[in-house]
């Protein structure tokens, strides 16, 4: 019987393989751990063959797009940024419960015109294995568009891939989960730039006050503060509650509040019931 440690290199073997059958490859790459994961197994695969495509948009952290270009510097991998204005599409911009299915059409169709425009057949994602169980419509529009997600495809899990990133020395071994911007307002209300730049300032000051895997949940005029659990006490010391509570009314929030259940991933989907 195979260890742990053996079916993790066996994964990532075959995943290799995979890649470098390939020939060449486009990685929709958010900088997050698992697309620098994919980019840089790809890479060894590949070299010079693959690319990196980051998108550019209100829904992305400036700070993301920042960390994805010093990525692919550091390792002279080719990489392009597209630019793309998801809000434009009435539906995204009213945010129904499959916001990420219409958002990732779009931006994925836009990564997919420049692998064309690159010569390049393929294109990939970064999903893992344990992505099905998380409630994704964004899955659908991969399928659609014929994006391939070979962590997926591996059977590679979220604490696989930060295994063996971390064995690789990739500096994204430890970064906490990411998602767009988007994800932090409530299905059905209209989700604008001006709600994205509040939301965005108020995690990078959070952030910036040494809190780690964040999430400010934008309620109207109500900013509810997810934290990791072993965090939240430090929230309530007196300066920094005071400092939190300052700075986000001056964003623009009126009301601002800690919840006691603490940083869950997808927190805003219990509505629809996932």
């Amino acid at each position: 019987m195979k260890s742990d440690k053996q079916e993790i290199r066996k994964k990532y073997s075959e995943l290799k393989e995979h890649l470098a059958s390939l020939g060449s490859l486009v990685v929709g790459f958010s900088g997050g751990v698992d697309s620098a994961f994919l980019l840089a197994v790809a890479h060894e695969a590949l070299g010079d063959s693959v690319v990196a495509v980051t998108a550019r948009s209100p829904l992305v952290p400036a700070a993301d797009l920042d960390e994805a270009t010093a990525f692919c510097r550091e390792r002279g991998i080719r990489h392009f940024t597209v630019d793309f204005d998801p809000l434009a599409d009435e539906t995204v911009r009213s945010n129904p419960a499959d916001r990420c299915y219409h958002c990732k059409k779009i931006v994925f169709g836009g990564i997919t015109d420049k692998a064309r425009e690159l010569g390049i057949q393929y294109v990939a994602d970064g999903s893992n294995a344990d992505d099905v169980s998380d409630y994704r419509p964004g899955e659908r529009a991969v399928k659609e568009l014929g994006i391939i997600s070979p962590l997926r495809e591996a059977g590679l899990t979220k604490s696989e891939i930060r295994e063996l990133s971390k064995e690789m020395g990739l500096p994204t071994w430890e970064k906490p989960s990411a998602a767009c911007l988007a994800s932090r307002i409530p299905y059905g209300e209209e989700i604008t730039e001006e709600k994205l730049s509040k939301i965005e300032a108020a995690e990078d000051f959070l952030k910036g006050l040494g809190f780690t895997n964040i999430r400010v949940r934008a309620h109207g005029d109500l900013a509810r503060i997810e934290l990791m659990p072993k965090e939240t006490g430090r929230m309530a010391e007196e300066d920094i509650r005071k400092d939190v509570s300052y700075k986000l009314k001056e964003l623009g929030f009126t009301y601002v509040t800690l919840d006691l259940e603490g940083y869950r991933m997808g927190s805003l989907n219990k509505k629809i019931g996932h």
